[in-house]
């Protein structure tokens, strides 16, 4: 590239490996000369409408000696540039923010209304389900809760497991100061049995099982089988959505039970080699001390938590379009949101029992 009597030359490849190292130094050229230029790529033309664009003051620099290929190069790139004046992006106003927070909240009602249509739905299938057994499909509950429970017991007893010799191993470094050591069987006790163990193990079925629910019934419904169920007539919420719902309701208290066991267990481990509390005492301390309720305040949360992680879990799935980005976004938003009202209704029932004293 060299400046002469007014006149940018651009000779040789302009490619985009020689684009790179070309200078921005244009001095006050008023033509761009192009007649040299054997290879042009749309690199190289962007680089020479650029120099055009910088060059340019009151009158159009023309680009002389374009072969009609390289002139059909320059007149697409030319058209596909974004425009010189673009204003910046403007900063939303008060009023503009007010907009958005309200159209947010109307979404959130307008889902909030839906899911509690969806789960009406629900409820009364399972009424009807009731009142008719015949019409519950035993192979689907039994396959879901092997799904659902069952091959979900290692991870839930692992978990819980850690959590308890974690809270021991925290719990005696802090009742160590006050020569109170013997309390950590009441802190593992009451945190794991009354809140750690069901919250936590609800939090693992809504990544696990919540998650495949939307996948599953996502799936179907991109292939067209949801809609397929509805022309022959067949209910997709009684064959679809009320199995895997009452497989969770039956099996995330037994996860709870087992979760709370094995979180006794870690804590007990952690007790005895960290503060020398032996196995009989911690059972005799736990026995003595720990009322049965906080062991039936978490097994009570566990069907309404199993209510929410599978209704939440097959409603996205229902709502899943003809696409797979529609498929994994709405199983991302099934998670998240299954695990926040988990927490949310976790702190209901944590006010409601503070206030009947239990």
């Amino acid at each position: 590239m060299t400046v002469s009597d007014g006149t940018l030359a651009f000779s040789g490849d302009l490619g985009i490996d020689s684009v790179a190292g070309l200078p921005h130094d244009l001095g006050d050229a008023s033509r761009i000369d192009i007649s040299d230029v054997g290879h042009l790529d749309t690199a190289g033309a962007w680089f020479v409408l650029d120099c055009k664009r910088r060059l340019r003051r009151q009158d159009e620099i023309p680009v002389e000696g374009a072969s009609w290929a390289q002139r059909q190069i320059l007149d697409a790139v030319s058209q596909n540039m974004p425009p010189e004046d673009s204003p910046p992006p403007q900063r939303a106003g008060l009023a503009e923010r007010i907009e958005r927070f309200g159209r947010a909240t109307v979404g959130f009602a307008r889902i909030a209304v839906e899911l509690t249509g969806f789960l009406g739905q629900v409820v009364a299938t399972m009424g009807g389900i009731v009142m008719h057994p015949r019409r519950l499909r035993i192979t689907s509950l039994v396959h879901h809760m092997q799904d659902t429970g069952l091959n979900a017991v290692p991870i839930v007893v692992l978990m819980s497991f850690l959590i308890g010799v974690v809270l021991a191993f925290q719990g005696a470094a802090q009742l160590r100061q006050f020569g109170a050591e013997v309390f950590v069987v009441d802190l593992i006790a009451i945190a794991v049995l009354r809140e750690l163990g069901i919250l936590l193990t609800a939090i693992i079925v809504a990544g696990r099982s919540g998650s495949a629910f939307t996948a599953a019934i996502g799936s179907m419904k991109m292939r067209e089988e949801v809609d397929a169920m509805r022309t022959l007539g067949l209910d997709p919420i009684a064959i679809l959505v009320v199995p895997r719902v009452l497989a969770l309701m039956l099996m995330l208290p037994v996860l709870g039970f087992l979760a709370d066991v094995a979180g006794l267990l870690g804590g007990a481990m952690m007790a005895w080699i960290e503060l020398g509390v032996s196995p009989a005492v911690f059972q005799s301390r736990l026995v003595a001390n720990t009322d049965v309720w906080h062991f039936l305040v978490g097994i009570i949360k566990a069907p309404f938590f199993a209510l929410i992680v599978g209704v939440i879990g097959c409603y996205e799935g229902l709502k899943v379009g003809g696409n797979a980005d529609s498929l994994g976004r709405l199983t991302s938003t099934s998670v998240v949101v299954a695990i926040f009202m988990v927490i949310v209704v976790d702190a209901i029932f944590s006010i409601f029992f503070a206030i009947v004293g239990v």
